[in-house]
């Protein structure tokens, strides 16, 4: 991982004995600000002024409900759509300016974008990394390798229209992957994988950011996912940037916590729930109630003070699942 110093002189060294403090400082790869995307049919904003930073060797997570705008940033981020206004720089220079140099690096797969259906796996992966300037000899190790490692390698053969949708969703992955790109941009990229699959594909993008440095923007529906793989996650909501933190903090903003009660006389308690305002839940002799978590405490005193008791109890704290529904109201 690159990265530049930032040295600082401590001001009370003396001369013939200055001691250097130093802070390593981790560079940005990729800059948005302000960006905008205004469209006159129908008159909207889908993109309203948004700014974040991808650093180097970081996955940035990138949220949001349907029609938050994140596909269009995403396109905006490709240069397949311009935006209305705005900066987009990676590794410090403007991709308005600097289009071909800048894309050469930079990789994309996404569940929904698929490969000319005539073409075989292999014809359609040689040709993309080919266009990208991968010398063939190194080319080829590389599918290879990538083929075999998403058990596709017996299908390499196979025409891409005859493909399942995890399996096409194996094959954007590895061309992606095979031109070795500083950034990528992964739309959904276990949307239509099996479960076994797509701890596999996770495995495989956490070691490219360890062991390659390369950093990641990641979108997916999947919060487990999110709260798994990134460092950092921008929250969009009908075009703007409602949140900007760790998947922990943002999971605390949801500031419910789950509560779930083994007891006997589950009904009568869920109707002393609703008379205290509590929102409650009962299956069988669970009952389940959502709190803020420095509430837990008073409602558990007030339970017993009411005449009721409990066997069991597990308490769930807040999750980014949970943060993602409430924002999606």
């Amino acid at each position: 991982m690159s990265s530049f110093y930032l040295y600082i002189l401590d001001s009370d060294a003396s001369v013939q004995n200055e001691e250097i403090a130093y802070t390593e400082v981790t560079m940005a790869v990729l800059s948005v600000t302000n960006l905008y995307k205004k469209f006159s049919r129908p008159n909207f904003t889908a993109v309203n002024g948004i700014s974040f930073e991808l650093q180097e060797g970081q996955i940035l997570g990138f949220l949001g409900p349907n029609g938050a705008g994140k596909t269009t940033t995403i396109q905006m981020l490709l240069s397949t759509m311009e935006p209305s206004s705005g900066d987009i720089v990676y590794f410090g220079k403007s991709l308005a300016t600097h289009r071909s140099e800048i894309l050469s690096k930079v990789g994309f797969a996404s569940t929904y974008v698929s490969l000319p259906a005539k073409l075989t796996v292999y014809e359609n992966l040689l040709f993309y990394g080919q266009l990208y300037g991968v010398p063939r000899a190194l080319l080829k190790g590389r599918l290879e390798h990538l083929l075999k490692k998403f058990d596709m390698w017996l299908l390499k053969d196979r025409r891409a229209g005859t493909l399942s949708a995890g399996q096409m969703t194996r094959v954007m992955l590895i061309k992606a992957f095979c031109i070795e790109p500083r950034i990528m941009l992964l739309d959904e990229p276990t949307a239509s994988l099996d479960p076994d699959v797509v701890q596999q594909v996770l495995s495989f993008i956490k070691e490219q950011q360890e062991q390659q440095g390369v950093s990641i923007l990641f979108t997916s529906h999947k919060m487990d996912e999110v709260a798994q793989m990134c460092d950092r996650v921008v929250v969009l909501k009908k075009g703007s940037i409602i949140a900007y933190d760790t998947p922990e903090k943002l999971a605390l903003l949801a500031g419910r916590a789950h509560v779930q009660l083994v007891v006997e006389r589950a009904e009568e308690i869920a109707h002393w729930c609703i008379s205290q305002n509590i929102d409650v839940q009962v299956s069988g002799a669970v009952l389940t109630v959502q709190l803020d978590e420095h509430a837990i405490a008073h409602f558990l005193v007030a339970l017993v003070h009411a005449g009721f008791s409990y066997q069991q109890i597990s308490i769930d704290k807040p999750t980014l699942e949970d943060y993602f529904l409430h924002i999606s109201r």
